[in-house]
Parts: structure tokens; C-alpha cells; sequence
């Protein structure tokens, strides 16, 4: 049986066998070096004149151990999740929702929110294209709560850092806040409330936001991951930092008993505080996660901490004021007392149960 070499020469393989490869390549490497971070952890401490049992490093263990692995962990469902985006363009998902009634098409507009994490900064061509396709109000907001709230980043991170159980119960009542929010919202008929520009925009205009490419290849498709990699990281890069460093505070120095105190159970007021501090802040997932992962190591209230996890993530300030843009100040409020409720309840039902 003979074999024909020229085939298996470097400079005759497809472009996409070599992709394919770089990209098992990589996950094989990620996987390996994934699994060794502790241990260098804990060697690179070592190497630093402080007793590793000390507060101070405590806190510096903790930092040295989760810069990498959140941005591991980011890089990989980034660019997976980049590559699925790419079936999944807003005009496709526009056309997907159009026309669905309430009820199934909050399911649906949640679900594809989970799938297709726009940022914040996309908020308002995405509700103006929903607008003019045709898409209910409440559907469209069950869309845009779920979207930023439940997206792989802050899936994948919970999972890696603080386990499967949290991860889902997060999933599983992020799903349901915006899926029954968009749902109260849309049988309110707050349509007149959004702004009057928007309200006139015909349903056969030309929504903004551009087309994607219906046909692209998996090395297209892989380089559009790449692309995400690069522009998200671009964007969140120093709110991981920031985070990780708070979180090593919080790991490091503060006392347990002051803050199972202060987040616990315990104290009925902790879900309200934490919302009330939760909104105000500047910062997403990635950034929110380390903290979250210290407050649980402290000794606080699980629902406190979704509490305010779920605040930053689905109704911080900056996103309140884009939205500005399309809402009227009446129906921002109806969205942050509609979703805000929903998030107060997540909190006091996982501190009665757990």
C-alpha cells in the first residue's frame, strides 16, 4: 500500500486542518496549564518574604492564584462563545422574536440572551431594532435583562471559582428574574412610555447595528473568537484586576465574624444593602465574580451575595444611563423596581433555605 507524501506535507494541508489543530492545540495546553495554577501559586508566594499564613499572604496567594485563572478562564469561553455568536447575529435574533406572543417568547428572548451576550453599550440600537421588528416590549426586555445578567462569562467564572451548585442556582433564578420581569413589564402596556422618537420609528425601518456575514467558514468563525478575545479583554482587563485585588482584601484581612455580620443571613437588611451598593458600581462579571467568591470564603449569606452580584451585572448606573436614550425616566423606573424586586426576592428565599 503506497501513501502519497505530498499530501501529508505541511504546505499542502488545508488552512482549516491547521486551525482545527491550533485550536485543540490550545485547548489541550489551556487544560494542562489550568491544572497547575495552585501549586505555582503557592511557589511564587513562597517566594516572597511574608509568612504565607499571615493576612497579608493570605491576600497575596489569593491574588496570585485568580488573575490567571479568571483570565483562563475568560480567554477560553470567550472564544468559544465569540464563535457561537457568530450564528447567532441581531438581525437573526430579531427575526427569531419577532412576532412571538408573551410567555413563550420571554422563554425564548432569555434564553437567546444567555447565548448572545451583547454588551451594555449595545442596549439601544439592539432595543430600537427590536422596536422596529416588531417585537413586544416585555419580550424585548426579558431579552436585554438576561443578557447581561446570565452571559457565559459570569456562568463559567461562578462555575471555576465558587462550584457547580452556585453557578446553576444563578443560572436557574437569573433566567427566571428576566423572563417573569419581561413578562410583568409587557402586561403593563407601557408602550406610550418610551421616548417619543423611538415610539415613531416605523416597523419596516432598516434597524441599526449592520448585518454579519450569513456564510462564514469555521477559520472565519474562529477568527471572529479571536476577535472577542481581543476586544473584551480590551474592555475588562483592569475591572479583573481591580476585582481580583478586592477580593484579596476582602480574603486576606477582613475578619469572618464581621462579615457573616454584615452579609449573613442573619441580618434581614443585608439583601436591600447589598442591591442599594450593588447598583451604583461600575463593573461586570468578570470583575464582580473574585468578590463574590471572597464574600462567600468570609462567611456570607448566599442569596446576599447573588443579591448583589445580580445588582451590578443587571442594573448598574452606566447601563441605566444609555438606556436614557430610548426609555423615559418613568419606565426605567418601572424596569429597575420590576427587575430589582425580582433580585430582592432571589435574596431572601436562598437565606431562608440555605
Amino acid at each position: 500500500m503506497t501513501v502519497e507524501t505530498h499530501d501529508l506535507h505541511p504546505g499542502h494541508r488545508p488552512p482549516a486542518l491547521l486551525w482545527h489543530a491550533g485550536v485543540a492545540g490550545f485547548v489541550l495546553l489551556w487544560w494542562l496549564v489550568y491544572h497547575r495554577l495552585s501549586p505555582l501559586a503557592d511557589r511564587l508566594t513562597g517566594l516572597i518574604p511574608v509568612d504565607r499564613h499571615s493576612h497579608t499572604g493570605e491576600a497575596i496567594a489569593f491574588f496570585l492564584y485568580d488573575v490567571p485563572k479568571v483570565m483562563m478562564l475568560l480567554a477560553l469561553i470567550v472564544f468559544a462563545m465569540g464563535v457561537v455568536r457568530s450564528f447567532f447575529s441581531p438581525e437573526k435574533t430579531r427575526a427569531l422574536l419577532s412576532g412571538r406572543r408573551e410567555g413563550i417568547g420571554n422563554v425564548m428572548s432569555a434564553g437567546l440572551g444567555v447565548l448572545t451576550p451583547f454588551c451594555s453599550c449595545s442596549a439601544v440600537p439592539l432595543f430600537i431594532g427590536f422596536v422596529s421588528a416588531g417585537v413586544p416590549l416585555g419580550v424585548t426586555f426579558s431579552f436585554l435583562i438576561a443578557a447581561p445578567m446570565v452571559n457565559e462569562v459570569a456562568l463559567v467564572l461562578l462555575f471555576g471559582l465558587v462550584g457547580p451548585a452556585v453557578a446553576l442556582t444563578y443560572l436557574f433564578f437569573g433566567l427566571a428574574i428576566a423572563i417573569v420581569a419581561g413578562f410583568v413589564i409587557g402586561k403593563l402596556h407601557l408602550e406610550g412610555w418610551l421616548q417619543d422618537w423611538v415610539r415613531e420609528i416605523h416597523s419596516g425601518a432598516t434597524p441599526p447595528g449592520g448585518v454579519e456575514g450569513e456564510d462564514l467558514t469555521m477559520v472565519e468563525r474562529y477568527r471572529l473568537g479571536l476577535q472577542a478575545v481581543r476586544e473584551i479583554f480590551a474592555k475588562v482587563w483592569i475591572w479583573i484586576i481591580l476585582g481580583i485585588a478586592l477580593g484579596a482584601l476582602i480574603h486576606g484581612y477582613v475578619p469572618d465574624e464581621l462579615m457573616a455580620r454584615i452579609m449573613g443571613a442573619d441580618a434581614w437588611w443585608s439583601v436591600p444593602a447589598a442591591v442599594g451598593i450593588g447598583i451604583p458600581m461600575y463593573t461586570n462579571a468578570a470583575g464582580v465574580i473574585p468578590i463574590v467568591e471572597a464574600l462567600l470564603g468570609k462567611g456570607a449569606a448566599l442569596g446576599t451575595v447573588l443579591a448583589f452580584m445580580m445588582s451590578v451585572i443587571a442594573l448598574s448606573l452606566p447601563e441605566m444611563i444609555i438606556l436614557r436614550q430610548v426609555l423615559t425616566l418613568r419606565l426605567i423606573a418601572v424596569f429597575i423596581g420590576v427587575v430589582g424586586s425580582g433580585i430582592l426576592a432571589v435574596g431572601f428565599l436562598f437565606n431562608a433555605l440555605f
